[in-house]
């Protein structure tokens, strides 16, 4: 199927008027205290499919979120009609939401000797400053990478390959007085290759993005791993069960990591639903592991100058030689723990605010993921996670998985259609890291061993 390359005409109207525009226009409706958060994007994405473009979209437009407070009650609105009207009617409803709204006594905004005195980017190396990738440019890349795949033997097809590039612009401000602005670009290029034919197919994936076009690997280099990793996983077949230790590829370590994050999130521990709740100052991981979020990391996807509060983002520590020591904290979490916040609120126009982390440094290991398998004796390598039956409240874990199995040390055959399970709190304080985490990601976790977890297979 192919389609038009799509344009959306957006007014070219600066995006602090607009802030500042709505805000205006949530004080006459009524707010005591609002918000603005306004975004403009610019994307473009090309896919290929036997050399042919496949599919050709271009996105173009603004958005604009209004937060309003009346008392403790709080209503999010947003639109994507710039037009001084629209705003106003936006304003409208979302005083009249906040007024229907239901009291919540840790909503509100910032204190002013709370906000961040750094409002840019400045520094942060978030914006690629070369001529974007023409569309043109873009399809070529895809091209290449297919024809890599392609041209190594034992690849049957190319089911994905495309390429994509886009600019983002953000602006917030408030009636405490914060008032912010940065702006990102973002470059993908991926590659999903499959070897074998109907039942007995089998397929994996490269992918890459980078801040600045010319960071990203060459589209060759892109295909022919895609097609590697495709064809190690021919005759995959289902391990035995029993309790063996599993290895999680560096590539689906971050997601085990994603569970302890969430378990901090201060949502949950607020709501009692997290199975860390009663967990800080404890230790979570073994003594010599630490975890630290570094929002101010320049050049990374997860890089930003102040929080969606309007909070300043800095460095610190979640968890310090082993020991839990901060939950990941918007201002209302903060408020129903009794904490002071952390600056880790996010949110998109037509949300209010949450907390959650962007760029995350684990500590890494002295040996390379090939040393951990040998030390395993017999065990699974994973390299892809698929659906996941996590309980909150317990840290009971369950997902189904695929890769390797490791005999003697060694990777002895692919595997697929298997089971791993455990509980997390115990998973976590096993782990072993590997060195190969990879910095230019957000979240730099290496290859992580974890003991004695529960394989279910044939």
């Amino acid at each position: 199927m192919r389609r038009p390359l799509a344009r959306i005409h957006v007014m070219a109207m600066d995006l602090a008027t607009l802030a500042h525009q709505t805000l205006d226009a949530a004080k006459r409706a009524g707010a005591e205290a609002a918000d603005a958060l306004v975004t403009e994007g610019d994307a473009i994405a090309m896919e290929i499919r036997a050399g042919k473009l496949e599919t050709a979209e271009r996105s173009e437009g603004v958005e604009i979120g209004l937060r309003v407070l009346i008392g403790r009650r709080q209503a999010t609105v947003a639109i994507s009609d710039s037009r001084a009207p629209a705003i106003d009617a936006m304003a409208e409803r979302a005083v009249a939401m906040a007024k229907a709204a239901p009291e919540d006594p840790d909503q509100g905004l910032a204190d002013p000797e709370l906000l961040a005195t750094t409002r840019n980017a400045d520094g942060l190396n978030l914006l690629d400053t070369a001529p974007p990738p023409s569309p043109e440019a873009l399809a070529d890349a895809a091209r290449a990478a297919e024809a890599a795949a392609l041209g190594i033997e034992g690849i049957s097809q190319v089911s994905e390959v495309g390429a994509q590039t886009s600019l983002s612009h953000f602006h917030l401000a408030a009636s405490n007085g914060f008032d912010g602005a940065y702006a990102r670009s973002a470059h993908q290029l991926y590659c999903v290759a499959i070897t074998g034919e109907g039942t007995s197919m089998e397929r994996d994936y490269a992918a890459e993005g980078r801040t600045h076009y010319a960071d990203l690997p060459a589209a060759e280099e892109i295909g022919r791993l895609a097609a590697e990793r495709a064809l190690a996983r021919r005759g995959a077949i289902q391990p035995k069960t029993g309790a063996f230790p599993v290895l999680f590829d560096e590539r689906v370590a971050s997601g085990l990591i994603g569970h302890l994050l969430s378990a901090i999130n201060g949502v949950s521990v607020a709501r009692g639903t997290s199975w860390l709740k009663d967990a800080m100052g404890e230790m979570v991981l073994p003594a010599e592991l630490s975890i630290e979020t570094d929002p101010l990391t320049p050049g990374l996807s997860g890089t930003r100058p102040f929080d969606a509060e309007g909070l300043p983002a800095g460095k610190r520590a979640l968890v310090e030689d082993g020991k839990l020591v901060s939950w990941v904290l918007d201002l209302a979490s903060a408020r129903k723990l009794g904490v002071r916040p952390t600056g880790d609120a996010t949110r998109g126009p037509g949300s209010a605010p949450r907390p959650s982390l962007g760029n995350i440094v684990m500590t890494e290991g002295p040996q390379d993921r090939a040393t951990l398998a040998s030390e395993m004796g017999e065990g699974l390598l994973v390299t892809s996670l698929m659906g996941a039956s996590i309980n909150p409240n317990t840290g009971d874990y369950s997902r189904g998985a695929s890769g390797f199995w490791v005999r003697n040390g060694e990777i002895a055959e692919a595997v697929n259609e298997c089971t791993i399970a455990g509980n997390l709190r115990g998973m976590l304080a096993s782990i072993t890291p590997a060195n190969d985490a990879r910095h230019h990601l957000s979240r730099r976790i290496p290859s992580l061993r974890v003991e004695g977890l529960t394989v279910a297979g044939q």
